[in-house]
């Protein structure tokens, strides 16, 4: 899906890193929630509240996902999940575009 119809934007930036990533919030009329944002270059780790889909649009990056020791190389669009109440880390190799579902 390339677009989305019939939401609610919250203008508010999610900001982290020292505004190294941000992402914006798009609410759903049934309440889902996703965030759309940007990784600048550089290595990070993100706890999860609830289940994550991350969807990568672009961007070159390696995902170190909770109970893995081996590193999943993604260049491109690609699709990953971060069960609920763990940590992953990632290393940014390129400017990085992403959209993230929110899984409760």
């Amino acid at each position: 899906m390339n677009s989305f119809g019939n939401v609610t934007i919250i203008k508010d930036a999610n900001v982290y890193f020292n505004g190294n990533v941000t992402s914006r919030t798009v609410v759903f009329a049934n309440g889902e929630k996703k965030t759309l944002g940007i990784m600048l270059p550089g290595e990070y780790e993100f706890g999860t509240d609830v289940k994550e889909v991350m969807e990568i649009l672009s961007g070159e990056l390696k995902v170190l996902l909770p109970g893995s020791d081996t590193w999943l190389h993604i260049n491109g669009k690609h699709t990953f999940e971060v069960p609920a109440k763990t940590k992953f880390k990632l290393q940014i190799a390129t400017v990085t575009d992403y959209c993230c579902s929110y899984i409760s």
